[in-house]
């Protein structure tokens, strides 16, 4: 059964963002090294990335995250679910009376990636994870 595998905020100051979470719930927040400078130059690489590591009360690794520099005004926080295929959920979301709000998207080496709208108009991601995706 498809479950969130991944969660993604916005912010408009990176920095307070991160120290905010990180007092407040212990989370690691660490720059992504894929987002350096001379990666690909694609538009999704070329953006700040920031991933977030959470642990459970034993200390065990739990639901991992990202955080990056918000996109636009209204950019909600967005709980992305796995999925085996984004084409195929792309077409339900449509079929089921959702939105496909940014289309499919390649995270080089890792995926493809799409948020979506549901009746309501909440966003939410949907994620393949495929590594030979470019």
């Amino acid at each position: 059964m498809p479950t969130i595998v991944h969660f993604e905020i916005p912010a408009d100051d990176i920095e307070r963002s991160k120290k905010f979470y990180a007092d407040l719930f212990g989370w690691k927040i660490e720059k992504w090294p894929g987002t350096d400078s001379g990666s690909s130059s694609s538009s999704s690489s070329d953006m700040e990335y920031w991933m977030i590591t959470t642990t459970d009360e034993k200390g065990d690794k739990a639901l991992g995250g990202g955080m990056m520099k918000r996109q636009g005004p209204q950019q909600p926080i967005i709980n992305y679910i796995d999925i085996k295929s984004v084409d195929e959920y792309s077409s339900k979301v449509q079929q089921l009376g959702g939105k496909v709000h940014v289309p499919k998207m390649a995270v080089p080496g890792m995926g493809y990636l799409a948020v979506c709208l549901d009746t309501e108009n909440n966003a939410f991601g949907i994620w393949e994870t495929n590594e030979s995706a470019k």
